[in-house]
């Protein structure tokens, strides 16, 4: 069930305190360059629209736009400054000009290196975000998008796992936090790379999506069943052996099948077999080279290295799912939903649009930058995100699909409004990253554990308490002499639009029943602003 932006979490004001401020006059779209081009795009998803008789939404204005960018790609709200320079800027290719802006900000990497953490990593303790840091995974991650990397070539280094320059040291951790659990990694690698789940096809073929196989799941496995972990004087590695890695595996009827290194889509990879039970020996004539290092060694016959080369390279799902995933990104599902499910059962709501964006994407080098970008100047993306009316297909894209904010954001957000700054190794985010952890659900459910977690933990409230005594928004408010300001000063900080009469009414009641405790009662009224789901969605 989906909870739409205007309704609000666990607050003691009023409904109207909180309300959506209403979308203003449209804009003409704005260009981009000769890569995957926005009229493109639009010219797809508007034929859908003419195809099913769907009138989409209007334009979303300004505001809404700058809120929704900065959150999108920079990872955060824009503060007032920001907001206004934007809304009061004069020229047409303003928004391409801000699309551009932010994503040659530090902040973009920061926000991408923090969704593509939790999506091909998932979401964990605290311990172990500190050893994906002290690994160089986070730093690997965030230079990826720093330096516009190849998605292709990232691939490959990420399954690799033997990386040849100390700055891409970190690609390792994605085979190294799995410690050796083989199947895990297949099962990690299946929706990562290629956008598919293969779990279910672990004791027989999968039984509702026909083409993922047994030999698949198995298959996947035996690409990296011989690879061990391994601490090295140069630091953590993947090491590879030469030998072993063979065996059958029996479906639910108890046939028994050898385990082939073979995957979806691809060919098998011929390998050399240990006829029967014979024994495989070890020996410094089946590596590239001899090395003091046991773990540097690499096997003549790598399986690793084949899968990249024969299996990852060109095949059609590593292109389809990435694009696939940056749109569920940027427009709130993919064309494909789940974004991680592409197989029979999920067909494609825009078939040829995916067809088009994934062939744009190999033939562009992989570029994501390029693709967000464009992602972003779509008419799709910019509309307001007030459902139209007898349009209730979300896979129509025919309104901005409203989602979620991740922990990250949320915290980063919260310090930028409380203290007029943030930083990335906060405690609040520390918090609301394990708290928070959805990053692009099936489905937006705001859960009890959440609710509980903002509105009675001791999280945020200790927070917004100590920032009281700090140069930042409460200390500024507490400075105003007219409650009136005050509301105005809140709603622009928290909002980025004035309050309405109802709204500030509602704050000024508030403020004057509480005028023993000011600086309490204007911490109180933060809170409950942070804890709407005006502030908590993009919209």
């Amino acid at each position: 069930m989906f909870l739409p932006c205007r309704y609000f979490i666990g607050t003691f004001l009023t409904a109207s305190v909180l309300m959506m401020h209403a979308s203003r006059a449209a804009e003409p779209s704005e260009g981009s360059g000769d890569l995957f081009p926005v009229a493109k795009i639009n010219d797809f998803v508007s034929q859908a629209w003419e195809e099913r008789g769907v009138q989409p939404a209007a334009r979303c204005d300004d505001r809404q736009f700058v809120r929704r960018v900065y959150l999108d790609l920079a990872g955060r709200v824009p503060t007032i400054e920001e907001a206004d320079a934007f809304a009061n800027d004069p020229q047409t290719d303003k928004r391409a000009a801000l699309v551009d802006r932010l994503l040659a900000s530090e902040d973009y990497p920061q926000h991408f290196a923090d969704l593509f953490d939790a999506l091909l990593m998932g979401r964990t303790n605290e311990g172990k975000y500190k050893q994906r840091a002290n690994s160089g995974w986070r730093k690997y991650l965030e230079d990826v998008f720093r330096n516009n990397r190849p998605w292709d070539e990232v691939a490959a280094e990420v399954l690799l796992a033997r990386p040849e320059d100390k700055a891409k040291r970190g690609s390792v951790w994605f085979l190294y936090e799995r410690n050796d659990q083989h199947q895990a990694i297949a099962e990690a690698v299946a929706p990562a790379f290629f956008g598919i789940r293969i779990e279910c096809a672990q004791c027989h073929d999968h039984m509702v999506v026909n083409e993922i196989e047994q030999a698949h799941y198995w298959g996947l496995v035996a690409f990296f069943n011989r690879s061990k972990n391994a601490k090295t004087k140069e630091g953590l590695r993947v090491a590879e052996s030469a030998i072993g890695g063979f065996s059958d595996f029996a479906n639910l009827e108890g046939d028994s099948t050898p385990n082939l290194l073979t995957f979806l889509g691809a060919s098998t990879v011929d390998e050399p077999r240990p006829a029967g039970d014979a024994k495989q020996e070890d020996s410094d004539d089946l590596y590239v080279a001899t090395s003091a290092e046991p773990a540097n060694r690499i096997p003549k016959f790598s399986r690793r290295q084949r899968f990249v080369e024969d299996v990852l390279r060109d095949h059609p799902l590593l292109a389809r799912s990435m694009v696939n995933r940056l749109w569920a990104i940027m427009l709130g599902r993919g064309i494909v939903h789940p974004f991680d499910e592409m197989d029979s059962v999920h067909p494609p709501s825009h078939p040829e649009l995916l067809d088009w964006l994934a062939a744009e994407f190999a033939e562009s080098n992989y570029d994501i930058r390029s693709l967000v970008r464009s992602l972003a100047l779509s008419d799709a993306y910019q509309l307001d995100s007030r459902q139209p009316v007898g349009v209730d297909d979300p896979a129509s894209f025919a309104w901005y699909l409203e989602r979620r904010l991740t922990g990250e954001q949320l915290a980063r957000s919260i310090q930028l409004i409380a203290e007029g700054k943030f930083t990335n190794d906060a405690e609040l985010i520390k918090q609301f990253r394990q708290q928070i952890s959805d990053v692009l659900p099936d489905e937006t459910v705001v859960g009890v554990d959440d609710t509980l977690f903002l509105t009675n933990g001791p999280g945020l409230d200790h927070y917004l308490r100590s920032s009281r005594d700090k140069a930042g928004l409460l200390a500024e408010l507490n400075g105003i002499e007219s409650h009136r300001q005050r509301a105005e000063r809140l709603f622009q900080s928290v909002f980025l639009r004035a309050p309405d009469v109802d709204e500030t009414e509602a704050v000024v009641d508030y403020l004057n029943a509480r005028n023993d405790d000011l600086p309490a009662a204007l911490q109180q009224v933060l809170w409950s602003m942070i804890n709407s789901a005006e502030f908590q969605f993009n919209h």
